[in-house]
């Protein structure tokens, strides 16, 4: 397909593959092209858009500034592409070759990654899920096109972005086995001062609702310092006698490491728990489904084990510091 001009617009399919893998090698295997014809389409793409489109950095390449700021348009009219000359909602979903980027929480991928990863070989084997780390900075990932789906505490959200709220959770208190903070009645002046605390924040926050609750009680407890992720507090929290939170959706790694969670004889405020979405994908099948089996896995809970098959025709509407 070509514009008057001469322009190729099948370029922008293999323009959004090369954003998506950010290598000639990976986006020549989903194009089924050979390197050096994947290295020519490139060479088509950098001359149209008068830009590198990708440099090299180190062993890898990394897209440059001008592409960064097209990737979300250029996959937008891909999509809205695909959905054009697709028949319906009833796509036949082990046809469909895509990455979908989930930002979100490292405990997220941790507890809800298996299944999935499980059900998309099983209902859609050509699609692929890369998990992403949320940033210490708040960025428009989802209008950027950066991330597809953003899984968790969603507390920073451009209006004109989707989120479903799936459950309320609460902050549970962990340790390691054989803790003295689990020896005798729980008290807010024993949770307070027992031992020092350490705090998940990605962005290096070293106060919150734990703090506020305890100063209204006037009591304050030690914070020894803050690490980015639950999994990595955990690890900490395991060798230490540390005392650390975890949500219930993070209580499986905890179990798994030994560690022993306990309420938090606090009042704390609830955390609702959901998923964002850009609407450029409300019409996109893929993407429906890849929401239908989030919504499923969040409102069933991380158990593993449960087989229940993704519904992408289902209605459609953090970390401690921000608890």
């Amino acid at each position: 397909m070509t514009q008057s001009t001469g322009l190729d617009l099948n370029l922008l399919v293999a323009l959004d593959v090369l954003l998506e893998e950010q290598s000639v090698q990976g986006a020549a295997r989903r194009l089924h092209l050979s390197e050096p014809a994947m290295s020519r389409t490139l060479g088509r793409v950098r001359k149209a858009l008068g830009d590198p489109v990708l440099v090299r950095a180190g062993r890898r390449m990394v897209p440059t500034p001008h592409a960064l700021a097209v990737r979300a348009e250029v996959s937008a009219v891909v999509e809205r592409a695909r959905a054009l000359f697709a028949p319906g909602r009833d796509t036949d979903l082990r046809t469909v070759s895509r990455t979908f980027t989930i930002l979100g929480h490292d405990a997220m991928a941790a507890t809800h990654g298996p299944p999935l990863f499980a059900r998309a070989a099983r209902e859609a084997p050509g699609i692929r899920l890369r998990f992403l780390s949320e940033s210490h900075v708040d960025a428009p990932f989802l209008r950027q096109g950066t991330a597809d789906l953003e899984v968790g505490v969603i507390d920073s959200a451009a209006p004109e972005v989707h989120v479903e709220t799936v459950y309320e959770d609460r902050m549970l208190g962990v340790v390691r086995a054989g803790h003295p903070l689990l020896d005798g009645e729980l008290t807010p002046e024993r949770f307070a001062g027992t031992a020092g605390h350490l705090v998940v924040s990605r962005r290096g926050r070293q106060r919150g609702p734990v703090d506020d609750a305890l100063a209204g009680l006037g009591l304050e407890r030690t914070v020894v310092g803050s690490v980015g992720t639950y999994p990595a507090s955990l690890f900490v929290l395991r060798e230490t006698d540390l005392i650390g939170l975890i949500s219930r959706w993070g209580r499986a790694l905890a179990d798994a490491l030994g560690l022993v969670t306990f309420e938090v004889p606090l009042r704390l405020p609830a955390v609702s728990v959901g998923f964002a979405w850009h609407p450029r994908h409300d019409a996109d099948p893929a993407h429906a489904w890849l929401r239908g089996c989030v919504r499923e896995l969040m409102a069933s809970g991380p158990e593993p084990g449960d087989e229940t098959p993704c519904s992408p025709a289902a209605p459609e509407p953090g970390d401690e510091s921000a608890v």
